[in-house]
């Protein structure tokens, strides 16, 4: 089965909190954003917006889908609109009927995209399935949260215990990874409104391959992979981040072997 690993950045969806809030027309985005995170606070103690109220701005994928090369992007150009980038997500899954690999994807990445893909009258039949069209999908879908077509590691590592729950960038930096790089989910929505939308996808893009190479390590402790094939598989990523040229992903390949160097 192809493996297809994803992460989605957002934004609070202003458009959204404008009309459930009733705020005034002429408010500006920043004005919008800044009352629904007040109102946030007030009632739970945090920024973080409730799912619905997420707007998506880049969803990034690690994948090596039928033999094409593993390679790391994010979906659509940044001038591509939320519907266009939920609906080439699940155009992939469409096509290719991907295992799908997340950290903490049940919890936040796919309610999101569950929301937003409503909000867009986007189809996804396949993704829907739960067997009615393909008997295989009764036994394994991307629905239940104990069949395997989707991974989410983060829950699955905890035991489904969220009190066991784990941030990526601590598993990953334990692991000789280089864990987060350059940016942070808070900083997301300045960096939008700075106009620097391509500092958010890098950022998402370094997420997804942190969370492959968890995922390797996962196989490995699954006997799926043996030693060898770790390194096997480790090693085609490298090359295909040296074949890549993009400097994120340089600068991620250095502080990787800068790591195994030093160990």
């Amino acid at each position: 089965m192809n493996v297809l690993v994803f992460d989605i950045e957002t934004v609070p969806d202003v458009v959204g909190g404008r009309r459930l809030l009733g705020l005034d027309p002429s408010l500006s985005d920043q004005e919008v954003a800044e009352a629904m995170m007040a109102l946030r606070r007030q009632s739970a103690g945090t920024d973080f917006q409730r799912l619905h109220l997420h707007r998506i701005v880049a969803i990034s994928i690690a994948a090596d889908l039928d033999r094409h090369g593993f390679r790391v992007w994010s979906l659509g150009d940044p001038e591509d609109d939320e519907a266009e980038l939920i609906r080439r997500f699940f155009d992939g899954v469409e096509r290719y009927a991907p295992r799908l690999v997340s950290w903490n994807g049940g919890g936040f990445d796919l309610p999101v995209l569950h929301y937003r893909a409503l909000l867009h009258g986007i189809t996804a039949r396949r993704y829907w399935d739960s067997g009615q069209e393909d008997r295989d999908f009764r036994f394994n879908n991307y629905l239940n949260r104990f069949h395997d077509r989707h991974t989410d590691l983060m829950d699955v590592l905890a035991g489904y215990q969220a009190r066991a729950n784990a941030p990526l960038d601590e598993i990953a930096t334990l692991l000789g990874y280089p864990g987060k790089m350059g940016m942070s989910g808070g900083k997301v929505w300045e960096a939008v409104q700075a106009g620097e939308l391509g500092a958010v996808r890098d950022y998402c893009e370094t997420d997804v391959l942190n969370t492959y190479l968890v995922w390797l390590r996962y196989q490995l402790m699954r006997g799926r992979l043996t030693p060898e094939g770790l390194q096997a598989e480790e090693g085609r990523v490298k090359e295909a981040l040296r074949g890549d040229g993009r400097p994120h992903l340089q600068a991620f390949l250095a502080a990787w072997e800068g790591d195994d160097h030093g160990a």
